[in-house]
């Protein structure tokens, strides 16, 4: 369908200008009427290139924060009662993100040659899979506009968890790239000019402080060596965790992780009590909304845990019996589980479930720092203790002799 660059006078008299899509001219006018804009100028729009686009400048993908904030304008632009194909063309048209922009546009022609929503979004491959299938629910319900609140409400909450952890980790971070780059400089720098004071001794040198010369000896003249080891072990760890199996081990070891594995599982767990209460309130049935939040759930091992509870419930067993054998949940959510399933509100309980782990999640966040720095002061005394004794000492050890003789 093409596009029309048009201006026109809203119902302020106010000069606005946009792009609409339209089969021709005098359907733009119309649209453009229906919209309470009386149109001054209208031409067919020639597609712009991209700025910079000579110079090789990548375009910006559409982000969590674009998703999220389509989802609140959407609610409110059905809320008030404006059509699908109205609603996505105004936001088409005031969209200042490119990429963004031109999904808009994909997704309304696609409505516009009949297909359902759910199925023109799967299409751009912007949305995830649970964000699809609580978009169908909300088709076969009627009741999009409160799925798509549903869906910002969620977004938002994921946006500012991920927030606290970077920011929870941003000292540890800085604290721990600091330490390697003093390492560099004591083993590239300090202990070289160190050695040559230790060989005019011809003395035996300690065993830490020959450790130590060894050490600094291999950065100085194998470095290429340490650089192609280091990137080895990168890639190929990256490699064994991007395999089915590899991801699967790592997605278990990570939860019996020192200090923030307990906190990854509360997060996982919380996300998955989350996901199933939504799916399960806006309609979805119980079997498929295992499989959907499956999806949604980044960590392999509880995925593969979940699937085995769908397999479970599809052979007629309770949640609750599934849930106990799967090993991942407390005996207070196990418990909360069997009176959700008794009275038939296991969407509210689970969403009680996800809130608990959640202000759990955000009280370990909130303190991960401080359970993080006693480790890191233990590795910069371990670190000062290594050069005093593997330093020092041979000084030490000398100044005493030479005070001896003395």
């Amino acid at each position: 369908m093409p596009s029309y660059a048009y201006k026109g006078r809203d119902a302020q008299a106010l000069l606005v200008q946009g792009v609409i899509d339209a089969p021709d001219s005098p359907a733009a006018a119309d649209l453009l009427i229906s919209r309470g804009i009386t149109p001054v100028d209208i031409a067919e729009d020639a597609p712009a290139a991209p700025l910079f686009a000579g110079f090789g400048v990548r375009r910006k993908p559409i982000t969590t924060e674009d998703i999220m904030f389509f989802s609140r304008q959407m609610h409110t632009l059905i809320k008030a009662g404006v059509p699908m194909l109205q609603a996505l063309g105004g936001l088409r048209d005031s969209a200042t993100h490119l990429a963004f922009g031109e999904m808009l546009g994909q997704l309304r022609e696609s409505l516009d040659s009949g297909r359902e929503l759910s199925i023109a979004m799967k299409d751009t491959g912007a949305f995830s899979p649970f964000y699809l299938s609580m978009v169908r629910v909300g088709e076969m319900t009627g009741r999009l506009d409160v799925i798509f609140l549903t869906l910002f409400d969620h977004l938002n909450f994921e946006k500012e968890m991920r927030a606290k952890i970077k920011a929870a980790l941003r000292y540890p971070m800085f604290v721990v790239i600091a330490l390697s780059g003093a390492l560099l400089v004591i083993n590239w720098l300090v202990i070289p000019s160190f050695a040559k004071v230790f060989k005019s001794f011809n003395a035996q040198l300690p065993l830490m402080t020959r450790i130590l010369l060894g050490v600094s000896d291999f950065f100085v003249n194998y470095w290429y060596v340490l650089i192609a080891v280091v990137l080895g072990v990168i890639f190929g760890v990256r490699a064994f965790v991007a395999s089915p199996g590899g991801r699967l081990l790592w997605d278990r070891w990570k939860l019996s992780l020192p200090i923030v594995g307990d906190t990854v599982r509360k997060a996982t767990l919380a996300r998955f009590a989350r996901s199933f209460a939504l799916s399960f309130k806006s309609g979805l049935p119980v079997i498929p909304t295992f499989g959907v939040v499956a999806d949604v759930i980044d960590n392999a091992y509880i995925a593969a845990k979940l699937v085995q509870m769908r397999i479970g419930v599809e052979r007629g067993e309770s949640i609750l019996r599934t849930a106990a054998s799967a090993r991942i949940f407390t005996p207070v959510v196990l418990q909360m589980i069997a009176v959700g399933e008794e009275s038939g509100s296991i969407d509210d309980l689970l969403m009680e479930i996800a809130e608990m782990y959640e202000r759990e999640v955000e009280y370990e966040i909130d303190n991960l720092s401080a359970r993080i720095e006693p480790i890191l002061v233990v590795c910069l005394g371990a670190m000062v203790l290594v050069l005093a004794l593997g330093i020092f000492m041979p000084i030490w050890d000398l100044s005493s002799a030479m005070s001896g003789r003395r």
